[in-house]
């Protein structure tokens, strides 16, 4: 038998009955029920909330709330985990209740947090249906799963239940870049109207417009939107589409302009001289913003992706899309590689960011068939990265990329630096066909669908403790 000394340490949530053990014991008279727990479980609430103050006080507080759903709550402090109970409860009495004890974002946490995120794992669970008829232009997600959706003039926002909508009008025609800054601000633009616009989606107002002018003072229209923690990008080409740039503004100092890159102008014949980046991309661990953009022309569709070093303005890797440009684009940090779908072949393609600067980077990880002639078979394919995979759309159904780890670094014919890379279809056989997706985005443990001439976001997701 081991001596004392060298017991363990009591468990989380177990103590041994003496002074200091009752010392630490909060009663709490819930609607009329008592509930005991120790100072650490109701510490986990947080400063602000007010059963973090019931430390403090050494008589029984009495609290005029709902006892079962105090009940829930108090397990899910205790092991970051809804109960089984919580299934035969409706979860917008949960939010309120939480919202009252000011534990919303422990809630949160348990039923959307991003760590949840199973790739293979991902079915089809929800349906949210917009009003009006417009289809859905674009969507913006935030990290812990609440969406904002773009269809036509309108803008509708779901927060991270998925239960409450809000829809605001907004003064473009339609609008087709938007990104959320927090739950209740994005950033909207559109390419038939002037300027950048910060929205306020919970009152529905405009706080701040943001734009830029070319050497003529034209107007300029918005192409793409991104940003990092600290900065807000915005791509603008001019009215006239003869000039284009990227303006870099202070996210934490009231949208300030801090800098203008990728100032182009179309001198003569030679439209690829200032194409607008459509997509614009953060690489944290490179602390480079990607921008892309194509145009189609006579010689078919051109088109380039460039590293930007913010800083310095400078352009630290290029490459030019002249053959089987990209139909879309994307850049995983977590890997270090760029991934395409080729507007003629409608193959995924695979660029190492550790070979910066090497020329014909590209490597095909698909059957590296030819299109056909004259045919774009990858026109309308979408690609997004998240986590560790490569999701890719294919008319109405989805491909999952992923990197499968080989036990030999050998250099091999078909995978550059043995990297290999294998493809699996998307969820169960009933969720995939239909129409063909339009948009893809990530946020929380789900993702998020849209389809052509469908007024509705499918939200998929990963089976989740409680609900």
């Amino acid at each position: 038998m081991p001596s004392l000394a060298s017991s363990p340490p009591y468990s989380h949530g177990f103590h041994p009955k003496s002074q200091d053990f009752k010392s630490n014991v909060c009663t709490i008279d819930v609607g009329g029920h008592l509930f005991q727990t120790t100072k650490q479980t109701l510490a986990l609430a947080g400063p602000n909330s007010i059963l973090s103050q019931a430390c403090d006080d050494k008589n029984v507080i009495f609290i005029d709330r709902d006892p079962e759903l105090f009940a829930i709550l108090l397990s899910l402090l205790r092991t970051g985990n809804l109960s089984s109970k919580a299934k035969g409860i409706d979860l917008q009495d949960l939010i309120f209740e939480a919202k009252f004890y000011g534990i919303e974002h422990v809630l949160v946490g348990s039923q959307s947090n991003p760590s949840q995120f199973e790739a293979f794992n991902l079915e089809k669970s929800l349906v949210l249906s917009l009003n009006g008829r417009d289809s859905p232009n674009c969507m913006s997600t935030t990290p812990y799963g609440s969406v904002h959706v773009a269809h036509g003039s309108k803008i509708t926002s779901f927060d991270w239940s998925l239960r409450k909508k809000a829809t605001i009008l907004t003064e473009f025609s339609a609008v087709d870049s938007l990104l959320s800054i927090s739950p209740v601000i994005a950033a909207a633009g559109a390419t038939d109207f002037s300027g950048l616009q910060i929205l306020d989606l919970e009152k529905g107002f405009v706080r701040e417009t943001l734009s830029w002018e070319n050497v003529t003072r034209s107007s300029s229209t918005v192409q793409a939107i991104g940003s990092s923690p600290d900065y807000l990008f915005s791509s603008f080409e001019s009215g006239r589409r003869n000039s284009s740039a990227i303006m870099v503004y202070d996210l934490q100092g009231g949208f300030r302009p801090v800098a203008e890159i990728g100032h182009c102008e179309i001198y003569g014949a030679d439209l690829g001289s200032a194409i607008p980046a459509t997509k614009l991309s953060w690489v944290p661990s490179y602390n480079l913003l990607m921008a892309s953009g194509s145009h189609s022309g006579p010689h078919g569709v051109m088109g380039n992706i460039k590293f930007w070093d913010i800083r310095s303005g400078n352009v630290v890797w290029e490459l030019k899309e002249n053959v089987d440009c990209f139909a879309d684009v994307t850049v995983m940090d977590n890997l270090s590689a760029i991934f395409k779908v080729g507007v003629n072949s409608g193959e995924v393609f695979f660029s190492d960011m550790r070979n910066m600067g090497a020329e014909n980077s590209w490597e095909c990880l698909g059957d590296k068939r030819k299109a056909m002639s004259g045919k774009k078979e990858g026109v309308g394919c979408k690609i997004q990265s998240h986590n560790n995979q490569v999701f890719c759309s294919k008319g109405g159904d989805l491909e999952l990329w992923s990197e499968v780890m080989v036990g030999s670094l050998r250099k091999t014919d078909d995978y550059a630096d043995g990297r290999v890379f294998r493809k699996n279809l998307m969820g169960r056989e009933k969720d995939m066909g239909g129409s063909r997706i339009t948009n893809l985005q990530f946020g929380g443990n789900k993702m998020f669908v849209t389809r052509k001439d469908q007024q509705c976001v499918e939200v998929w997701q990963s089976s989740v403790r409680g609900f």
